[in-house]
């Protein structure tokens, strides 16, 4: 611990042995999976704007399309102007071959360790602190499991090993793709003040902006500021970037079975306000299209869909819609959260859009019944 802590930051735990997985460009990897021919194209998992009349998000793509400067939550019509026509391929996101695919994957995962926490269909936490092979180095479990990954689901994947889990994303992501990166207790404090702070998890655009006027550009030079100095500036926010900082999460991997949430939602303020119904409405698709995801991930369908939107004077307003069928499908979600938008748009717009948000609630779960079942094992 450095001297800038005053007793503010709490003991560490380094005796926990924690893993994250992070697949490599998973939605357009399945697709060169099974379309080997797109090897080398630019492949971009979101609807064609030539097709749609100029709008679309992209959902995610693959490294081919990244070089090019594409990334994910982008408009399509930004990525069709970024990439050569004769390079680029839009494909519509297929999410119930996703979802078969990720299932699999756990399927592995849950071999290993009952101590899984999903993020998203593509990611996920293990603790295999006490786990069922017996095996003491985290390390080979997840060699050995990104090895059976590529073997038996054509994919690859990127991991971090290492004692907590904010230090394992960050690892998963530090070398990408097919990346293996393990942080040893001696070692993060060194690791994490080699680090840009836009690499830090949880540290936006915003706040990296704050940090920067205070001098703070890397780990290093946020492991140099006084915690009181943090928390001051940035509140509860200031503490938690102090601690990761110093290598501390505390934590714990929380298995999916035990995470049982009444809704899932996705909000965002803007500053400036945005005045562009355009602009409104390709934030509410995005929004469909995570919820959609975070929604199979969890085998969950949403009964009701839940519009919030708050103007430049601070008015907010709350719309629900019942759902003539419980669904999942992003394309549902949006013409959902777009019926209650439409009513709003001008009254808000004229004034500017401050927040906007959409939530997916009232869960049902699938119907497991017609599931293949040797896809589980628990």
């Amino acid at each position: 611990m450095n001297d800038y802590s005053d007793g503010l930051l709490p003991q560490n735990d380094t005796h926990r042995k924690i893993i994250h997985i992070d697949m490599d460009a998973f939605y357009a990897a399945v697709e060169i999976r099974d379309h080997p021919e797109l090897k080398n194209k630019a492949v971009v998992i979101g609807q064609d704007p030539r097709n749609n009349n100029g709008h679309g998000v992209v959902a995610t793509c693959n490294y081919v399309a990244r070089q090019f400067g594409v990334h994910s939550a982008m408009a399509s019509a930004k990525a069709l102007r970024l990439v050569p026509q004769e390079k680029l391929k839009f494909l519509n996101p297929d999410f119930a071959k996703y979802r078969q695919v990720s299932l699999a994957i756990h399927q592995m995962m849950a071999e290993l360790t009952d101590t899984i926490q999903s993020i998203a269909l593509d990611e996920a936490y293990l603790d295999v602190s006490q786990n069922k092979l017996g095996a003491t180095s985290s390390v080979q479990l997840a060699i050995d499991l990104q090895a059976r990954i590529r073997k038996e689901v054509g994919l690859n994947c990127s991991f971090g090993a290492t004692y907590n889990k904010f230090l394992a994303k960050m690892g998963s992501e530090y070398s990408k793709p097919l990346g293996r990166t393990v942080i040893l207790p001696s070692e993060a404090k060194s690791f994490l003040a080699r680090q840009k702070i836009a690499n830090f998890h949880g540290i936006g655009p915003k706040t990296q902006a704050r940090l920067a006027e205070l001098g703070v550009y890397t780990g290093g030079d946020l492991q140099k500021m006084h915690v009181r100095q943090l928390i001051d500036q940035f509140n509860r926010a200031g503490y938690m970037m102090a601690a990761h900082a110093n290598g501390i999460d505390l934590s714990r991997v929380v298995p999916d079975n035990e995470r049982n949430r009444k809704s899932i939602g996705i909000e965002r303020t803007y500053e400036p306000c945005v005045y562009d119904e355009q602009v409104a409405l390709t934030n509410i698709r995005n929004y469909a299209l995570d919820l959609s995801e975070k929604l199979q991930n969890r085998e969950f369908f949403a009964n009701t869909i839940v519009l919030k939107i708050r103007n430049n004077d601070f008015e907010t307003v709350t719309k629900r819609h019942k759902l003539d069928h419980a669904t999942n499908a992003s394309t549902e979600i949006y013409e959902a959260a777009r019926a209650l938008f439409d009513p709003l748009a001008t009254q808000f717009l004229n004034v500017g859009i401050r927040l906007l948000g959409v939530t997916a609630t009232d869960f049902s779960e699938a119907d497991f019944e017609n599931i293949t079942l040797d896809l589980f094992t628990d």
